[in-house]
C-alpha cells in the first residue's frame, strides 16, 4: 500500500461523507487540523488533490469521488477482518488470571486491572499478595501466571515484560527517630541508621542476593557502610518494626502514601537513591495468551511507553 496509514484512509471516507473538517474530527476523536493533516499526507502519496477546499465548502474531486467509491468495500472488509481477528484472539483470552504482587496496589496497577477487564471481560482477574521475601518463587511454582515485583529481576527463566510504576525512594521511620521531623535524607545519611532487610525467620529467604541487596543496601552510593537490621518477610512486618524503631525501611513512593494514614510511623523522601521500579514478570515455560493481555494492559498504561 506504498506506506499508507490505515489512519489516512479512515480519515478521508468520514470527511467524504461529512464534507466537513470540523464534524469528520469530531467523528474520529481529533482536531480539525489533524483531519487536514491526514487528508495532506494521503494526497501526497497518491499525488493528486482528492478534496477542493474553499471558504464556503468542501468537496470531493472526481478522482476523490471515484477514489471513495473503490475504497470503501475495501476497507469495510479490513475492518470486519480486524474485528473478526479481535473477537477470536479475546475467546482465547478466558479463564482466570492469576496475578501476584507485592506491597500495594499502586494507581498503575489499578489502571492496568481496569483496561484489562475492558479487553477481556470473559477472564477473571485474581490478585494475590505474595511475600516480600520471595518475590520469583510463585511464579516459578506456578502459585500464579504473572506477578508485579520489585526490580531488579536477572532471571534466566523468567522474563521481564512492562517496567512501570518509577518512583522516588522513601524512608519509613518510627516518629521517634532523629530523622522523623526532617523534608527529606541524603543516600549518604542512610549510614546513620539501621535498614530493615528482606527475609525470612531472620534468614536471607529465597530472594537473590542481588535483589535483597537492591531493596536494602549495604553501603550508600559514597560507600559508606549502612548498618543492618532485622530481616522481614512482608511488608506489615516490616513496618510493625519500623514503628518500635528497631530499623528503618526503604519504600517506594506510592506504598508510603498508602501506608501515610499511620500514626507511629513518618515517610521522609530520600535524594540521591536510584528509583524504585515494578516489573511484570512471568516463568517462559509457561506463558499463556491471558498473561500476555495482561502485559499489554499494563503496557498501555505505563508513561513513556
Amino acid at each position: 500500500m506504498g506506506g499508507i496509514a490505515i489512519r489516512e484512509l479512515e480519515a478521508f471516507l468520514v470527511l467524504a461523507e461529512e464534507l466537513h473538517f470540523g464534524r469528520a474530527g469530531e467523528r474520529l476523536y481529533v482536531s480539525q487540523s489533524r483531519v487536514s493533516q491526514l487528508l495532506r499526507a494521503l494526497e501526497g502519496r497518491i499525488g493528486a488533490p482528492l478534496v477542493e477546499r474553499t471558504s464556503r465548502r468542501v468537496r470531493l474531486t472526481p478522482l476523490g469521488e471515484s477514489f471513495a467509491g473503490s475504497l470503501r468495500p475495501a476497507y469495510d472488509g479490513l475492518r470486519a477482518t480486524l474485528d473478526e481477528a479481535r473477537a477470536a484472539a479475546r475467546a482465547e483470552v478466558g479463564g482466570v488470571l492469576r496475578v501476584g504482587f507485592q506491597g500495594t496496589v499502586d494507581d498503575y496497577l489499578a489502571q492496568a486491572m481496569a483496561l484489562f477487564a475492558e479487553e477481556c471481560p470473559g477472564c477473571v482477574l485474581e490478585l494475590t499478595e505474595i511475600p516480600l521475601s520471595d518475590p520469583f518463587g510463585p511464579v516459578r511454582r506456578q502459585e500464579v501466571d504473572c506477578a508485579v515485583v520489585l526490580l531488579p529481576v536477572r532471571e534466566e527463566d523468567l522474563a521481564l515484560g512492562p517496567v512501570f510504576s518509577r518512583q522516588p525512594q522513601t524512608l519509613a521511620v518510627s516518629v521517634r527517630h532523629p530523622f522523623a521531623a526532617r523534608d527529606s535524607v541524603s543516600a549518604e545519611e542512610l549510614a546513620d541508621c539501621r535498614l530493615i532487610g528482606v527475609g525470612a525467620g531472620g534468614a536471607p529467604g529465597p530472594a537473590p542476593a542481588y535483589w535483597r541487596l537492591a531493596q536494602a543496601p549495604d553501603h550508600t552510593p559514597g560507600l559508606r557502610p549502612i548498618p543492618a537490621g532485622p530481616v522481614v518477610n512482608t511488608l506489615q512486618e516490616g513496618l510493625s518494626l519500623t514503628a518500635a524503631d528497631r530499623g528503618a525501611m526503604l519504600l517506594c513512593r506510592s506504598t508510603a502514601d498508602h501506608q501515610g494514614r499511620r500514626s507511629s510511623i513518618a515517610f521522609v523522601p530520600v535524594d540521591g537513591l536510584p528509583p524504585s521500579e515494578l516489573g511484570l514478570i512471568w516463568h517462559r515455560s509457561h506463558v499463556s495468551p491471558t498473561t500476555l493481555a495482561f502485559a499489554r494492559a499494563v503496557q498501555g498504561v505505563t508513561p513513556g511507553r
